[in-house]
C-alpha cells in the first residue's frame, strides 16, 4: 500500500484497480473458449442440418454440407465475436468492469445453432460519452466485418449451375439457363419447406452491382451470402431504440431522457402492431373450433391481451395505454382485412422481439448520472448508426413457404 498523504488518506491507484477488474482468470477465460468451441460446433452442426432440411441433398454431396456449415460457423461467429469485442475493448478503455463474451451455443432449438453472444457489464455506465462509445462500438465493428463478409460472397457468386449440388434443382437450374434470370416466384420441389428470407435497402442496392445473384428464398446455399445478411440482419436488431440495447444507448447518448422515452414507446407501439400481425393468426389457429365456422375468438383475445401489454409497458398511464391500443389494434385489424397474411408471413419475430423487450430489455433507458455532450464527430457518427439500422432491418425478416 501506498504512503499516506500530507491529511493522512492513502492514495489508491484506481486504474490499477479497474485494470484487475477487466483482467480474467485462466479458469474464466478456459469457461470462455469452452463456450465459443461449443457454440461454433453447434452452428457448424445445424449449418449442414439447415442444408440437409431445406434442400433434400444428396449423399454425394455431404463433403460439400459439412465444409459449407463450417465455413458458416466460421463467418457467423466472426461477425459475433467482432461485436462483442467491440463492446468489451470499448469498456475496458472506459475503465469499466465488463465479462469477456459469453458465445451461447443452442442446437436443435436455434436453426443456427446459436441466438449469439453477449457481454455482461458489471456496473452502472455513469455518463453519456462511456454510454455512447461502450453501446457503439460492437455495432459498428460488426456492421464492417458483415459488409466485407456480403461483399466477398457477391463478388465470388458461383454461376447458377452450382444449384444442381443439391437435390430438387434441376427445374430451377434449367430456367435460369434459358431465360438469363432467376426466376420472380419460388421455385421448389412439391411439398418442400422453403425460407424466404427479408429483403433490405442495403442488401438490394448491393446486389444490383453484381450478376447471378440468388433469390432469397435461395440464399442459404451461400454461406457468404447468409452469414452476411444476417450479421446486417442482428447488427439492426441491436440497434432498435428502446432500452439497454445498444441503438437505445446511442440514441439515449443523442437526445437525451425525456425524447429518448418518447421515442422508445412510439418504437414499441410500432413492434406491437407487427407483432398482431403474427398474433391474430395464432390465437386463429389456437381457438379453431371454439366457435361456429365463420366466426374467430381470435381478434378479441389479441384485444385484451394487447390492452395488458401496453398497460404494463406504459406504468399504466392512461393516456398512452388507451392512444397505443386504439391505434395498434386498430392498424392491425386494417391489415389483416385488407391482405392476405398468415402464420407464415413473417411477422412472428416482432411478437417475440416485442415480449423480450417488455419483459427483460424493458423500453426505456434508465438515466445515467451525468448527461454529457458527446460532441460533433459522435454525434455524426451515431445518427450514422441510426441510418444503419434502417437500412439493415426488414419488416418480414424470415418467413415460411410450405
Amino acid at each position: 500500500m501506498s504512503e499516506p498523504n500530507e491529511r493522512g488518506f492513502y492514495n489508491i491507484d484506481m486504474t490499477d484497480y479497474v485494470h484487475q477488474k477487466n483482467k480474467p482468470d485462466a479458469k474464466t477465460i478456459a469457461k470462455h473458449i469452452v463456450l465459443f468451441l461449443l457454440t461454433f460446433a453447434s452452428v457448424a452442426f445445424m449449418g449442414g442440418i439447415f442444408f440437409v432440411g431445406f434442400t433434400g441433398i444428396a449423399e454425394s454431396v455431404w463433403e460439400l454440407v459439412f465444409w459449407e456449415g463450417f465455413l458458416f460457423a466460421f463467418l457467423l461467429l466472426l461477425f459475433l465475436g467482432t461485436h462483442e469485442f467491440g463492446h468489451y475493448f470499448a469498456a475496458v478503455h472506459h475503465k469499466v468492469e465488463a465479462s469477456l463474451p459469453f458465445f451461447i451455443p443452442l442446437p436443435f432449438l436455434s436453426p443456427i445453432g446459436t441466438v449469439g453472444a453477449v457481454i455482461k457489464i458489471k456496473e452502472r455506465i455513469t455518463d453519456s460519452i462511456k454510454l455512447y462509445d461502450i453501446g457503439i462500438s460492437g455495432p459498428l465493428a460488426g456492421f464492417v466485418v458483415s459488409l466485407c463478409i456480403l461483399l466477398y460472397g457477391f463478388a465470388t457468386l458461383p454461376g447458377p449451375d452450382f444449384l444442381n449440388n443439391f437435390g430438387g434443382h434441376e427445374d430451377l437450374v434449367e430456367y435460369v439457363q434459358s431465360n438469363g434470370q432467376y426466376p420472380e416466384n419460388v421455385m421448389a420441389p412439391e411439398g418442400s419447406e422453403i425460407i424466404i428470407f427479408g429483403e433490405t435497402l442495403l442488401y438490394s442496392f448491393i446486389a444490383s452491382f453484381f450478376d447471378n445473384v440468388p433469390p432469397m428464398w435461395e440464399m442459404y446455399h451461400y454461406p457468404f451470402l447468409l452469414a452476411g445478411w444476417l450479421g446486417l440482419f442482428f447488427t439492426a436488431l441491436n440497434l432498435m431504440p428502446v432500452g439497454q440495447l445498444d441503438g437505445g444507448h446511442i440514441l439515449y447518448a443523442l437526445i437525451g431522457y425525456k425524447k429518448h422515452r418518447l421515442v422508445a414507446r412510439v418504437f414499441f407501439v410500432i413492434l406491437m402492431t407487427l407483432g398482431g400481425l403474427a398474433a391474430i393468426p395464432l390465437l386463429a389457429l389456437l381457438t379453431d373450433g371454439l366457435l361456429p365456422d365463420g366466426y374467430s375468438i381470435s381478434w378479441f383475445l389479441w384485444s385484451v391481451l394487447a390492452y395488458f401489454l401496453f398497460r404494463k409497458a406504459f406504468y399504466g398511464h392512461p393516456y398512452w395505454t388507451l392512444g397505443a391500443w386504439v391505434i395498434s389494434i386498430v392498424t392491425t385489424s386494417l391489415t389483416l382485412l385488407t391482405t392476405d397474411l398468415n402464420l407464415q408471413s413473417g411477422y412472428g419475430v416482432w411478437l417475440f422481439f416485442a415480449m423480450l423487450i417488455l419483459f427483460f430489455v424493458k423500453i426505456e433507458h434508465p438515466p445515467v448520472y451525468f448527461e454529457r455532450d458527446i460532441g460533433k464527430t459522435r454525434r455524426i457518427l451515431g445518427w450514422l448508426t441510426m441510418i444503419i439500422f434502417v437500412l439493415c432491418i426488414s419488416p418480414t425478416p424470415f418467413s415460411i413457404l410450405m
